[in-house]
């Protein structure tokens, strides 16, 4: 008769013992405790950036970064945005990442970029015609500023206002192939009609 084998001893190898059921459900619930922590930081950095800021009177998309985001707004150039972004010290943050008071930076260094040391020849109205100032507008406030001057130039009636009356071009282009708006041609000629002779 042969002698019965224990469970432990099969073909000399020792099988491990059956972990207990309450040790794998500690496992499990410490890993779901986890991915439970890493989820809600996640969700908590995800809330904390916005995806649409307002800076400048205008809508920037959240995930762009702030040097990319600020080319945008109207009357903000590019080298104006390197400069900025060298001043505020927050061109490689995203513009949705911003708190408030970084975002009030940002505002009044668009409004006055002098006085953050940026030189006066980034700006966008120099020699101001009423008080001969340099300064920088932006958005609505840019708008605004070149109807008046065109109004201005219009009520003086000087060469400028008069094509801007007319609906020409202002800086001396050539008319005669552009800006050719109606079916009026500045050169036609006259069809002659099948069976009638050319008039000499």
């Amino acid at each position: 008769m042969m002698a019965a084998r224990k469970p432990e001893e099969a073909d000399g190898k020792v099988l491990e013992e059956p972990a207990d059921e309450e040790s794998i459900e500690e496992g499990k619930s410490e890993e779901s405790a986890e991915k439970e922590d890493t989820r809600k930081k996640a969700e908590k950095k995800k809330d904390s950036r916005r995806n649409i800021v307002r800076v400048g009177g205008k809508d920037l998309d959240g995930e762009y970064l702030l040097r990319r985001a600020l080319v945008d707004v109207r009357g903000v150039s590019f080298t104006l945005v390197n400069a900025i972004s060298k001043v505020s010290g927050l061109g490689d943050k995203k513009v949705g990442e911003l708190k408030e008071d970084e975002l009030k930076k940002i505002e009044d260094i668009l409004k006055n970029p002098g006085n953050y040391g940026i030189p006066s020849w980034m700006f966008n109205r120099r020699f101001g015609p009423d008080d001969g100032n340099d300064s920088h507008l932006v958005s609505a406030q840019l708008e605004l500023r070149q109807k008046m001057d065109i109004n201005e130039l219009k009520k003086r009636k000087n060469y400028r206002g008069v094509r801007h009356i007319q609906g020409l071009p202002v800086r001396g282009q050539r008319t005669r192939s552009s800006f050719r708006k109606s079916s009026a041609v500045g050169v036609s000629r006259v069809k002659n009609k099948p069976g009638e002779a050319k008039k000499k």
